[in-house]
């Protein structure tokens, strides 16, 4: 049985970018696909990443290093999924999938820029906290004053004081020190809604400058979810440049840190990357 979900972004997200370019499409079949793969990374915050003894990569990041540098080979995650999985790093419980593929295509005009993600969402989660949610996409840009996004991406907005990390009040959002990131984010609730939103001191999920839009279809246990934002406005992104960004999935209605996650990867707009975007 095939199911179509449709949803154009929420109105006001279509307000803030104009009709005309909210309903500008690419053709997504002159766009690269790239292959991004998310996982399950349990309690582990940016503070365990940096922790010697405990992550054997912590001497790397303190050199510069990438975390995708020693854990994506030949485009492939290199991990210890067990350990992952082990009431160690995930005391709760960790879902029957700890990693799977997403499909990547990027491209970009005058303009806004568009990411396109494609994956089968997995059931067999441990939580399913989001009752309203079955599926949410997000796609996140963080600054280049935000400490360790060239290295680290998104996760560097994830601290062991934040909301369902073991011991945490449920009060604190995800942060950054310094900087900011734009996060745009497709939910499946009441149709299908953009958000529009930013992590800074704290995490807002709305009043975000980049004007964010987005569609999504589904067929049988495959999503593809398309966001449109604005190149200047927010994060900036301009054209000749690579730009940090990050990949988040909640699926089987999943909350908090119970979702799947990348490692920082680099947009390229008319520029290297490991996604290229290249102007329609």
């Amino acid at each position: 049985m095939q199911k179509n979900l449709v949803s154009l972004a929420v109105f006001g997200a279509f307000m803030a970018l104009g009709s005309q370019a909210a309903m500008a499409a690419p053709d997504w079949n002159k766009a690269a696909k790239s292959t991004i793969h998310v996982f399950h990374p349990g309690a582990a915050p940016i503070e365990w990443l940096q922790g010697k003894g405990e992550h054997s990569g912590a001497s790397g990041l303190k050199k510069g290093e990438a975390c995708a540098g020693c854990h994506v080979e030949d485009g492939k995650l290199s991990l210890d999924l067990k350990r992952l999985a082990s009431k160690e790093m995930e005391p709760k419980g960790a879902p029957k999938t700890m990693t799977y593929p997403v499909t990547v295509q990027a491209a970009y005009d005058a303009t806004n820029l568009y990411v396109r993600l494609t994956f089968k969402a997995p059931g067999g989660g441990f939580d399913h906290s989001d009752k309203d949610n079955e599926l949410k996409a997000s796609v996140m840009f963080p600054s280049d004053k935000v400490p360790l996004a060239d290295q680290a991406g998104c996760w560097a907005a994830c601290h062991k004081d934040a909301r369902t990390m073991p011991g945490a009040a449920d009060t604190k959002t995800k942060y950054v020190s310094a900087g900011s990131m734009d996060l745009m984010q497709w939910k499946s609730s009441g149709g299908g809604k953009a958000v529009d939103g930013t992590v800074s001191d704290k995490r807002n999920m709305e009043n975000g400058k980049a004007g964010v839009a987005a569609e999504a279809t589904k067929a049988g246990d495959t999503y593809t979810v398309t966001f449109t934002r604005k190149l200047a406005g927010g994060v900036n992104l301009a054209p000749g440049k690579a730009v940090p960004f990050g990949i988040a999935i909640h699926a089987d209605n999943a909350g908090g840190r119970f979702h799947h996650v990348s490692f920082g990867h680099t947009l390229g707009l008319g520029a290297d990357g490991d996604v290229k975007a290249a102007k329609q």
